[in-house]
């Protein structure tokens, strides 16, 4: 530990609007219909949300099949192919949709991009729910590119009809590098209407990049699942932090990471509650770290309202 020792925290971090309507959900439907509610996949990608939420009566299911007919099920922030929803219609299940509107956008895109005849080439990480989710709006024409080194696997039909879309918890350096190898094939390449990845990725990217600069040590706060989470890590590292670590809990933190350091920056993912991060403070402070510095790099104030499905029955409770 040096004598000059100090923490440099990533303020915006932490819950995004997305994340915060969906948690609410779950809380809010087991409220207002009683335990137990079901929920598809994970409502966001951290432990202790889903451990929390299981202690109210939240029972996660990997697919629509393992709830009971007739029950509530809530969708997840990830989103999910129109085929689930039909599955669930199915089983007559009451859904209940919460579904980020910054994931529902790409959704819409892809959906616009396919009746227009167009290749949509996915930016996003195999097996990632959200990536499943888009790719199920429009199977037969969305091909995933994983990266700048998946870049020449791909093939299109047309290379003059062709767009790209992308997950929206990536690394904005790494989309960009992807594009811009893309282009070089496909110098036809169409620009999404509007910018995918999600202001709370992007804010929380430039915000650790920022502390990064200034540390030697960076820890994140954050479930090993969550793809912004895991972002930031690198990014940390990318930015000049000496090393960074992922961790879900303050227990995970070892004394020999902070051998030789001075400064400590902290940050958490987009699912990730401030009572996680106030333990990894915590645990810092007793170890000659309570110098604490917030680093605010922009103000977030987006709210979203809860699925329109809630929000009716809410008003009629």
């Amino acid at each position: 530990m040096s004598s000059t020792s100090r923490v440099l925290l990533a303020a915006p971090r932490g819950y995004c609007a997305g994340v915060d309507r969906a948690v609410e959900t779950v809380e809010k439907a087991l409220d207002l219909y009683g335990a137990p509610v079901y929920v598809r996949k994970q409502i966001v990608h951290n432990k202790y949300v889903v451990e929390t939420l299981e202690k109210r009566g939240a029972i996660f299911v990997d697919e629509t099949a393992e709830v009971p007919e007739g029950a509530t099920v809530v969708f997840s922030a990830h989103g999910v192919a129109p085929v689930v929803h039909e599955e669930a219609a199915a089983r007559s299940l009451r859904t209940i949709d919460a579904t980020c509107p910054l994931v529902t956008k790409v959704h819409k895109e892809a959906v616009r991009f396919a009746e227009e005849g167009y290749d949509i080439l996915l930016i996003g990480h195999e097996g990632h729910e959200e990536v499943i989710g888009t790719s199920g709006e429009a199977p037969d024409h969305i091909h995933l590119v994983d990266g700048p080194e998946g870049v020449a696997n791909v093939e299109v039909r047309d290379p003059s009809k062709v767009a790209w879309l992308s997950q929206t918890t990536l690394s904005v350096d790494e989309t960009v590098a992807t594009v811009k190898e893309l282009r070089k094939r496909l110098p036809l390449l169409i620009d999404p209407p509007s910018d995918d990845i999600c202001y709370a990725t992007q804010n929380r990217q430039v915000a650790v990049k920022q502390i990064a600069a200034e540390s030697d040590l960076v820890i994140v706060v954050g479930s090993t699942n969550s793809s912004n989470s895991v972002r930031l890590v690198e990014v940390a590292l990318e930015a000049g932090a000496r090393a960074s670590y992922l961790v879900d809990y303050a227990e995970e933190l070892k004394e020999e990471w902070l051998e030789g350091v001075g400064t400590v920056g902290v940050t958490s993912g987009a699912s990730v509650p401030e009572v996680l991060v106030d333990g990894v403070l915590a645990w810092l402070a007793e170890r000659g770290f309570g110098d604490v510095h917030i680093h605010r790099s922009v103000e977030e104030r987006l709210q979203f309202a809860l699925p329109q499905e809630l929000r009716r029955d809410l008003r009629n409770a």
